[in-house]
């Protein structure tokens, strides 16, 4: 009995992507088009790569709730840039200014997150929570709370081209999973990170670096939402900083955890977490194309994660 509730829990991802995916093609119109493909891979890419970053910070037992709020900042800066007069009169440097300079500053909006959490002890979920509210208030602050619209060919390849006839934030999603997973396995800072999670006190006994693992940590985290609100900017060339990375946090969260991410740290299935946000954002897809409103999707994802942490916790009981 034991060893069928393990091949569930180890198999019951796959399992349900299949079941999704057969409904689809019996129950819901187009699914089968490449259309269909193309803006679940468009809208799922975001979620993927916030939560590759998730599940770093999850691996040290902490949390991030101002992802949403970091891609809502990000979002705000990119398009100041390009539109701003330096970014006119000189486009290319405007435009690699127009990239650079978010991810610069999303940087250090998780080097703060760090900071707060290493040096002053706060509990994450309360440290993040700071940039949560701050953030996207700052965002509104840039922009004067007025929707931002431009128009850059090149920025907008980010939400909108395509490599292989594929959109191309779906490869980068792709790229991004390898890079890091190879950083978690193969690496010191990989094995650190772990250690971290898995046991601060004895990591710190044995020279771990703890504070600087746990500020990369929240760093890399927040870079990766800047990338997914640059992004989310660049599909519609338009940034709104009250929507943009809206309840980020949930879909995040929910696709790390679902992924096999341990809340009390010391576990970082990166291809877990991507794929469990395919999996999150299908759901969301089928539930909207077959006539349920977007209400019932929240509920969904929740439901998903308190399914998760569910399974989480019998797993540990029965080891």
């Amino acid at each position: 009995m034991k060893d069928k509730q393990q091949s569930l829990w180890r198999y019951g991802g796959a399992i349900c992507f299949l079941l999704l995916l057969g409904f689809n093609v019996l129950f819901t119109p187009n699914f089968l088009q490449i259309q269909t493909l193309y803006v679940n891979i468009s809208q799922v890419a975001t979620i993927a790569i916030v939560a590759i970053g998730m599940t770093l910070v999850i691996a040290t037992a902490g949390i991030d709730l101002s992802v949403g709020a970091v891609m809502a900042l990000a979002g705000a800066l990119s398009p100041l840039i390009i539109t701003s007069s330096f970014g006119e009169s000189y486009p290319a440097l405007g435009l690699t200014a127009a990239i650079v300079l978010p991810l610069f500053v999303a940087a250090l909006c998780g080097m703060f997150n760090g900071y707060l959490i290493c040096n002053w002890g706060i509990q994450p979920i309360i440290a993040t929570l700071i940039l949560f509210i701050s953030g996207r208030g700052i965002s509104q602050v840039l922009t004067n709370g007025n929707l931002q619209t431009f128009n850059n060919e090149g920025f907008a390849f980010l939400g909108r081209g395509e490599i292989l006839g594929l959109p191309f934030q779906g490869w980068l999603m792709l790229v991004l999973a390898i890079i890091f997973s190879f950083i978690v396995r193969r690496t010191a800072f990989g094995r650190y990170l772990l250690s971290v999670g898995g046991n601060e006190r004895s990591a710190h006994l044995a020279g771990v670096p703890v504070k600087k693992v746990k500020i990369a940590a929240y760093a890399t985290c927040s870079v990766l939402a800047g990338i997914a609100g640059m992004i989310v900017v660049s599909i519609n060339s338009a940034s709104d900083a009250a929507r943009n990375g809206e309840l980020m946090e949930l879909d995040a969260i929910a696709a790390a955890v679902v992924g096999g991410a341990v809340l009390q740290g010391g576990k970082a299935p990166i291809f877990g977490a991507v794929f469990r946000a395919v999996i999150i954002q299908l759901v969301k897809y089928t539930l909207l194309a077959n006539g349920v409103e977007d209400e019932v999707a929240l509920i969904a994802k929740a439901l998903i994660i308190v399914l998760a942490v569910y399974v989480q916790q019998t797993r540990r009981a029965g080891e």
